[in-house]
């Protein structure tokens, strides 16, 4: 589920020309996490939805449920970001710091783990709030220059405050 590699790169050190490509793939690999995380903080359309392949899923559930919540599978990019963007937009203040990108590559495809702490604010009353520490596990897919997100587990390692009072019980 995880990528638990012991190395980071996978192309030969002394093809220079190979490990370029992969660098530059895995930064672009994790900027597609970092559009996930920037665009819900920022409520930005466009940048949120450029992290997601047309056909991506999204699964809360794992997450949700170590409080008893229990989200729907999200499936399509406009379901995703229409639906997350309407929950916060105008209700709800987010940041999201991402930390310990593993990144595995396969052809056009990929693979990213990463922890992903995500915080939140009722934005009417600040004292409200949730801290979320959650492990992803990702698929990506490469999209021209960019990889996009075609699948995203999320759980949860441990949080603080009311998760409820963001995404019900």
């Amino acid at each position: 589920m995880y990528v638990v590699h012991d190395h980071a790169l996978s192309a030969p050190a002394q093809d220079a020309q190979a490990v370029a490509q992969e660098l530059r793939d895995r930064a672009e690999i994790i900027d597609a996490l970092y559009r996930f995380g920037l665009g819900q903080d920022l409520k930005d359309r466009d940048l949120f939805a450029s992290s997601f392949a047309a056909d991506a899923e999204l699964d809360f559930r794992p997450a949700a449920a170590k409080w008893g919540a229990e989200p729907p599978l999200m499936s399509g990019r406009d379901t995703i970001v229409t639906t997350i963007l309407s929950m916060f937009t105008g209700r709800v203040d987010t940041t999201h710091q991402v930390t310990n990108p593993r990144v595995a590559i396969d052809g056009d495809t990929a693979r990213l783990t990463a922890l992903v702490e995500a915080q939140h604010l009722l934005t009417a009353d600040r004292t409200v709030h949730a801290l979320l520490k959650n492990p992803y596990d990702v698929d990506l897919v490469r999209d021209g220059d960019r990889w996009v997100i075609r699948r995203i587990h999320i759980d949860n390692a441990w949080y603080t405050g009311d998760p409820n009072a963001f995404f019900g019980a």
